[in-house]
């Protein structure tokens, strides 16, 4: 069949199973949003207030589903909009396309109304970008982003069309089974999809030596440890793990990203490890023989000081992205591949090991934590989770972050949704509005954040209302930046430069003014009533809890200290 550009573009998407895409519509991309218009029987769009938060919206989706999110923006001003989003995407490997609109190419370099090289601009933070430059190429380029978004180590892509693109036509031929898969060579391994059949006995034949080498790394350990990150939950590598753990007889410990991994109730975890870890965590890190890291990248707020770091462990990395062996680590030994078939080869090579005195030792070094009968977050924490032990919970970023890190009791991959390798304060909503989105029964999420970061979206308030999106939003309102205030207590002498938030807005009116129901809270009591209340309701709310604002997130090791050396306890 014949169709003009915007067709093809709204057809692929149908094609890849895509039913809710975000944006928001401009002149570049109004040919797209009219044949969104016609096919809205197929393919549902959520308009949100700012581009920002439609990829926020799309990175949430991703990342609460395990499928590619999909967001749209004109060209200019709407695509620049979406940078902080791409880059947010692109640190946490979430597979999202962006599709941007541009100006028609006879345009393209004359400095033209909302023109902008956005695949220039996004080069640094994008697994892939495109601009299609002729119609006849554009499904299969829309083909290859859906691909490579998700394949391998997953991350954002961007397809930038222009407008004369969108509206010319040419010959559509649909696609399905094998044929989504486009026809190209992508060798690197962090590009490919888990090896199956002929290409798994290859890797087998590859990976042999190394596999062997790890099994004797691990025969001869007495104090192993098993660190996993975000490229367990994006392999689907979590039960092979926990074999491995149980094999092992190894503890375990967690980035922000692979919380969930293991649950938090689970014997052999022991919580997350870095700057704002558990004791047992940074100390069993600071002590193992064998550190078994799997799918992580060791970022500094996990390492402390890195020459500090796991002094007198051999470390065993597994990852599928080869740019990230020994890029902060130097490693014992690697192996390079998916996790889950990799610890798949490995558990076949790995006989039961016993390590009772360490196992011992690792669980005694857990925290326990006195009930002072205050107002605080870790219990505010402790009853979501007693109300909902399963919900999805978003957060920002800052002090809320980490207590919900620390102190809700994940029991699954994807029940996190956080920023973590960028750290972006505003992406909260949005990620909570496109997790809501993505589940079929519509169970409500929670979004953890503080009065700082949520006034960097309060705008997508009138999305969660107008489609009746079940975010439960939990404000820990402080009056202040905490986690900035935190550091200029304990690093800048007490001198609160910028940070209190000694200002509107009111948040219950705010809620008023948006038709939301609004509770503000101070006691433990209350907020377990206003929030069970609201889980069971299954409509979009604010919950306010007031808090001192010097309360502090404990424990903290100081930046560029080691792991187990605590400035705050």
């Amino acid at each position: 069949m014949r169709l003009n550009g915007a067709a093809i573009l709204i057809e692929c998407l149908i094609e890849q199973g895509v039913g809710t895409v975000f944006g928001f519509p401009g002149g570049a991309v109004l040919p797209i949003y009219d044949e969104l218009y016609k096919r809205q029987d197929r393919i549902s769009h959520v308009l949100t207030a700012h581009e920002q938060h439609a990829g926020h919206a799309a990175d949430g989706y991703a990342r609460a589903s395990g499928r590619t999110g999909v967001c749209i923006a004109t060209s200019g001003p709407g695509a620049t909009n979406l940078v902080t989003a791409i880059a947010t995407a692109y640190m946490d490997s979430t597979p999202v396309v962006f599709i941007t609109g541009n100006v028609p190419q006879s345009l393209m370099g004359t400095d033209s109304f909302q023109e902008a090289d956005i695949s220039g601009i996004t080069m640094p933070i994008t697994k892939h970008n495109y601009m299609v430059t002729k119609v006849e190429r554009l499904a299969d380029t829309l083909r290859e982003a859906f691909y490579i978004a998700a394949s391998g180590r997953p991350g954002p892509v961007v397809v930038d069309i222009p407008k004369d693109v969108q509206i010319a036509e040419t010959e559509y031929i649909p696609a399905s089974g094998d044929a989504l898969i486009p026809k190209i060579s992508m060798k690197h391994p962090m590009m490919q999809l888990r090896p199956e059949g002929s290409a798994l006995e290859r890797y087998k034949i590859k990976a042999q030596p190394r596999l062997e080498k790890a099994a004797q790394l691990i025969a001869e350990a007495h104090r192993p440890l098993i660190y996993c990150g975000g490229g367990v939950s994006l392999s689907g590598a979590q039960a092979e793990l926990l074999a491995l753990a149980e094999r092992v007889d190894a503890p375990v410990v967690s980035t922000l990203m692979g919380l969930g991994a293991v649950p938090a109730e689970h014997n052999r975890m022991l919580g997350m490890l870095g700057m704002h870890g558990t004791h047992a965590a940074n100390i069993a890190m600071q002590r193992c023989d064998l550190l078994i890291a799997v799918g992580v990248r060791f970022s500094d707020r996990a390492l402390g000081k890195a020459e500090t770091f796991a002094p007198d462990a051999k470390v065993l990395h597994i990852d599928i992205d080869r740019a990230e062996i020994n890029k902060n680590v130097s490693t014992t030994l690697h192996i390079t591949g998916d996790a889950r078939v990799v610890l798949e080869l490995l558990l076949a090579r790995v006989s039961q090991k016993k390590h009772e005195q360490w196992m011992q030792q690792a669980r005694s070094m857990a925290e326990e934590y006195l009930d002072d009968g205050l107002f605080e977050p870790r219990k505010i924490l402790k009853s979501m989770a007693y109300c909902a032990p399963d919900i999805t919970v978003a957060t920002d970023v800052g002090q809320h972050q980490m207590w919900t890190a620390q102190h809700f009791p994940f029991s699954r991959v994807r029940q996190l949704i956080s920023s973590g390798g960028l750290g972006t304060m505003g992406f909260g909503l949005g990620a909570a509005m496109g997790a809501a989105q993505s589940d079929p029964e519509g169970k409500p999420v929670a979004l953890v954040t503080g009065d700082g970061s949520f006034r960097m979206n309060l705008t997508e308030l009138s999305t969660i209302v107008y489609y009746n999106i079940p975010v439960i939003v939990v404000i820990f309102n402080n009056g202040t930046l905490g986690m900035v205030r935190q550091w200029q207590t304990l690093f800048f002498g007490h001198r609160y430069s910028q940070t209190t938030l000694d200002r509107g807005p009111d948040f219950m009116k705010l809620a008023d003014a948006y038709g939301l129901k609004g509770t503000r809270v101070d006691s433990i009591g209350d907020f377990e009533a206003a929030f069970a209340a609201a889980y069971k309701e299954g409509k979009p709310c604010i919950i306010e809890c007031m808090l001192d604002i010097d309360e502090m997130v404990a424990p903290m090791v100081a930046p560029g200290s080691p792991i187990d050396s605590f400035c705050l306890n």
